[in-house]
C-alpha cells in the first residue's frame, strides 16, 4: 500500500501568488517537468517567463525565487515548467522534491522577449534549444497563432544525453494528440533533436547542425542556410550557444529584435549570463 505524503503547504505572501502543484514527471535523474494551477487572473504570451519559489529556509518571509519558462501555450488551464536538478542548489535541490498538492510561490506579472510580438513576419520560425531552454518552445509550438503566422516551425533541442531529450516523443508524433494544433502540425511542424555526448542519429552542436546544412536537410523545406527575408529565430539555453548562434545569424544579416523593435531573431536575455 502506497502511503502518500501531506502536502506541503506554505503561508501566503503578499508579492506572489500561492498555486498548487498538479503533477510532477522525472524525465532523468537531472531533469523534471511540473505543472500547477493557472490563478484566473493570470494572463501570458506564449513564450514568457514568470518567478516561480518556496519559501526561504532561513527566514520563510524571504521566498527563494527563479526564472521559469512557460511550457503550456497561452490558452492552457495550468502552467507547465521544466526545471533542470541541482542536488544542493537553493531551490532546485528543494523543487526537485515536490509533488502533487504541494504548494509553491509564483510571481504576478509574466514577461520575456520569446514571443511573437518581437518578431517581423516570415516563413520559417526556427525555436533553437538547448536543455531546459526547450521549455518556451513548447509554449510556442501549441499556439495556433503560430502556425497562422509562419509555414514551417522547426523545433530544434540540443542535449548532452539520449535521455535528457523531454518531451521527444510528443514531439516526435509532430503533437498529434494535441486538440488545437495536431491537425496543422503534421504539415508544418518539424522536429530536429541533436545529441552531444551519446551515438543519436544526429549528433553534435546546433552551430555544428548550422556549419554543415544538417539543419536545414529535408523534411524542412526552402534555402539551406538563414535568410534574413524568410526566417526568424528564437534562442534559448546555454549562453555559449546562444553567443555562437547570434553571431552566425548577425554575419548572414538577420537584425535582432525586442517587444518595442521586432526583429528577425530573439534572445531570452533573462536567462544568458
Amino acid at each position: 500500500m502506497t502511503v502518500l505524503a501531506e502536502p506541503k503547504l506554505i503561508p501566503d505572501h503578499k508579492a506572489f501568488l500561492t498555486v498548487n502543484v498538479r503533477w510532477v514527471r522525472h524525465w532523468n535523474e537531472h531533469l523534471f517537468s511540473f505543472a500547477v494551477d493557472r490563478p484566473s487572473s493570470l494572463r501570458f504570451r506564449s513564450g514568457e517567463f514568470i518567478m516561480i519559489g518556496l519559501p526561504g529556509e532561513e527566514d520563510p518571509a524571504k521566498p527563494i525565487m527563479r526564472a521559469y519558462s512557460i511550457a503550456s501555450p497561452s490558452y492552457s488551464d495550468e502552467l507547465e515548467f521544466l526545471s533542470i536538478k541541482v542536488e544542493n542548489g537553493p531551490l532546485t535541490g528543494r523543487l526537485q522534491a515536490i509533488q502533487a498538492g504541494d504548494q509553491l510561490y509564483m510571481g504576478k506579472k509574466p514577461t520575456g522577449t520569446l514571443v511573437c510580438d518581437a518578431l517581423l513576419g516570415g516563413e520559417r520560425l526556427w525555436l533553437l534549444s538547448t536543455g531546459t531552454g526547450l521549455a518556451p518552445f513548447l509554449s510556442l509550438a501549441r499556439d495556433p497563432e503560430v502556425y497562422e503566422r509562419f509555414n514551417q516551425i522547426i523545433v530544434v533541442h540540443g542535449v548532452r544525453r539520449v535521455s535528457d531529450l523531454a518531451f521527444r516523443d510528443e514531439l516526435t508524433a509532430k503533437l498529434a494528440e494535441d486538440p488545437l494544433v495536431g491537425e496543422h502540425a503534421q504539415e508544418q511542424f518539424h522536429y530536429i533533436p541533436t545529441v552531444t555526448r551519446e551515438e543519436f542519429e544526429t549528433k553534435g552542436r546546433i552551430t555544428d547542425l548550422i556549419a554543415d546544412g544538417r539543419l536545414f536537410a529535408p523534411p524542412v523545406t526552402g534555402p539551406a542556410k538563414f535568410d534574413p527575408e524568410t526566417d526568424r529565430v528564437m534562442l534559448c539555453g546555454s549562453t555559449a550557444m546562444i553567443r555562437e548562434t547570434a553571431q552566425m545569424l548577425e554575419q548572414l544579416g538577420l537584425t535582432e529584435g525586442s517587444n518595442a523593435n521586432p526583429g528577425q531573431f530573439v534572445i531570452e536575455r533573462a536567462f544568458v549570463d
